[in-house]
């Protein structure tokens, strides 16, 4: 910590990228991947940096996946190629809503 207040001097935070969810949020209601970050936080505290990696490998992984959405992107794109090769294959036909075919309603 600087002798010198600067970020709060010129009102920035560089700071708050390190803990997203922690920060004020609007309306006051908890941010969405709040809990799996608060986790996290409470596992690695007081450990250090080298076990807190190492112990608390799972509830990093578990916040990561609520910000990023990795692992649901990996899925859902999985899903889509079994869908595009069994219309390939004939073995499948998308419903008129999905294709673009339905009747326009008033």
């Amino acid at each position: 910590m600087p002798f010198w207040g600067l970020q709060k001097q010129l009102g920035i935070d560089v700071d708050s990228w390190l803990l997203r969810q922690s920060m004020p949020q609007p309306y006051g209601q908890a941010a969405a991947c709040h809990a799996f970050e608060r986790e996290w936080v409470e596992c690695g505290h007081g450990l250090g940096q080298t076990r807190a990696r190492r112990e608390c490998q799972l509830e990093y992984e578990d916040f990561m996946e609520c910000m990023k959405r990795t692992k649901l992107a990996k899925r859902l794109q999985t899903i889509l190629e079994q869908r595009d090769k069994m219309i390939k294959e004939g073995k499948y036909t998308p419903p008129d809503y999905h294709t673009g075919k339905e009747e326009p309603r008033p």
